[in-house]
């Protein structure tokens, strides 16, 4: 059977496809729980930038799952039909360290029955645990093949080394995926745990030649570096005290897919890139 989110709003600009789960933080001011998953931070940071957007998951019915969807809800963010499927919501335990990084314990099972997108959105994201962890991972491929020549498709692997598997299967489930986008961002830390012998300029190059048409690595207080079959940009970063790191590369996200989306008929010309 296959379910199709039909009762979505055919004027979404982005469906993103993808985890939501609750993070629950701990600190040394104690331990808090927050709606979180990288694909749903995406789509809530849309959101709060006035994009019409929608998120694709599997919560459960349970006070969590609710949480997360009165969160996303506040947002703008459209929960699109079938999100609310599994039994019991997912959660990632945060462990905050002095210099505001977090190391992650996850208790998640990521499933999705077949789906078909009723329309194309200007763009289509995912990443992270939901590109990976089967059975549900296999479901987010075919939507990718789905939106190919039909939309902008955008891609974060934000690597979760305790779910992968070996690196051997996660490089190539990885390298599977980047031919199906158009735009594939990571952090430094993705790139040199997928490419430890490559320095992140080559590694850029190298997602270009997997078929990407950009491809961005953030470099924490270093900026990031976005680049193109035509171009390398180097973009500072804006100083600013670290309270923690949760969530910062999926803000990043979603001010880039926003830019894609504003950029007009230039495409991907150094200028826009600027």
């Amino acid at each position: 059977m296959t379910a199709t989110p039909s009762s979505a709003p055919e004027t979404l600009d982005v469906v993103v496809v993808g985890e939501a789960l609750i993070d629950i933080v701990h600190s040394p001011e104690g331990q808090r729980e927050y709606p979180g998953g990288s694909p749903a931070n995406v789509a809530y940071g849309l959101g709060r930038l006035d994009v019409k957007a929608g998120l694709l998951t599997a919560v459960g019915r349970d006070a969590r799952g609710e949480a997360i969807a009165a969160h996303l809800e506040n947002a703008g963010v459209v929960l699109l039909p079938g999100s609310q499927s599994l039994a019991r919501t997912a959660t990632a335990t945060a462990d905050i360290a002095a210099d505001g990084s977090a190391e992650y314990t996850f208790e998640i099972e990521w499933d999705l029955p077949p789906v078909t997108l009723p329309y194309a959105p200007k763009v289509l994201h995912t990443g992270s645990i939901a590109t990976f962890l089967a059975p549900g991972a296999g479901v987010v491929k075919s939507l990718l093949e789905q939106a190919q020549g039909g939309c902008m498709v955008t891609y974060d692997p934000n690597i979760r080394t305790d779910l992968l598997g070996s690196h051997h299967e996660a490089l190539t489930i990885f390298e599977e995926l980047v031919p199906l986008t158009d735009v594939v961002k990571m952090s430094d830390d993705d790139a040199r745990w997928l490419y430890p012998s490559k320095d992140l300029e080559d590694t850029a190059k190298h997602i270009l030649s997997l078929g990407a048409d950009l491809a961005v690595v953030t470099r924490g207080s270093e900026g990031s570096l976005m680049a193109t079959p035509g171009m390398q940009l180097n973009v500072p970063a804006i100083p600013s005290v670290v309270a923690d790191t949760i969530g910062a590369g999926d803000s990043y996200m979603s001010a880039l897919i926003l830019g894609l989306l504003l950029r007009g008929s230039d495409g991907l010309a150094p200028t826009v890139l600027e």
